[in-house]
């Protein structure tokens, strides 16, 4: 059986981490919830379940507004292959979650340690940092420390990076070209 949220706050409480938690009408989409997230304070964040090639399963946990190249996404956090969205049933039985509810706290149940986790630099700078608690009707938020904590009472190491954006987001970067070098 997977842990439920309750199975969660009771280790996070073992643990020292100090958590609030709003219930809300459930959400599915990161638009859905933009009311939601404008009045509970920190970061807020994606989350995407992502498979390779191989079939080696990484979660991506980026602030909600980052963009991200899903094209070169694989190449920065050295998965085999292009990228696809893992399964429902993976989702499900990995991390125990339903699709709409993906959350980091999902570690909570990859008990085989199946999951490679990949952390957006830009959402560690939040803090608070906010995620659903295995269910989308809620959001906790919990302090960077504490999420790391977390992370590392479930074996799973923080890799913490900047994430490939989409050709033309730095806009007003000079990039020389390659005639004038």
């Amino acid at each position: 059986m997977p842990a439920t949220p309750a199975d969660l706050f009771s280790l996070l409480e073992r643990l020292g981490v100090e958590t609030r938690t709003y219930e809300h009408v459930p959400v599915f989409t990161v638009a859905q919830s933009q009311a939601i997230k404008q009045e509970i304070p920190g970061g807020h964040s994606k989350n995407l379940f992502l498979k390779d090639k191989k079939g080696r399963l990484f979660l991506v946990v980026a602030e909600a507004a980052t963009r991200i190249d899903l094209k070169r996404l694989h190449e920065a956090i050295g998965a085999s292959g292009r990228l696809s969205f893992g399964s429902a049933e993976q989702l499900r039985l990995i991390l125990g979650v339903e699709p709409g509810s993906v959350t980091p706290f999902g570690l909570v149940n990859d008990r085989a340690r199946q999951v490679t986790l990949v952390l957006d630099e830009a959402l560690m700078r939040g803090d608070p940092v906010n995620f659903h608690p295995l269910v989308n009707s809620a959001t906790t938020g919990l302090s960077r420390a504490g999420l790391l904590k977390f992370f590392a009472a479930t074996g799973h190491a923080s890799r913490i990076m900047r994430l490939p954006e989409p050709p033309g987001e730095n806009c007003g970067e000079v990039v020389p070209s390659p005639s004038s070098a």
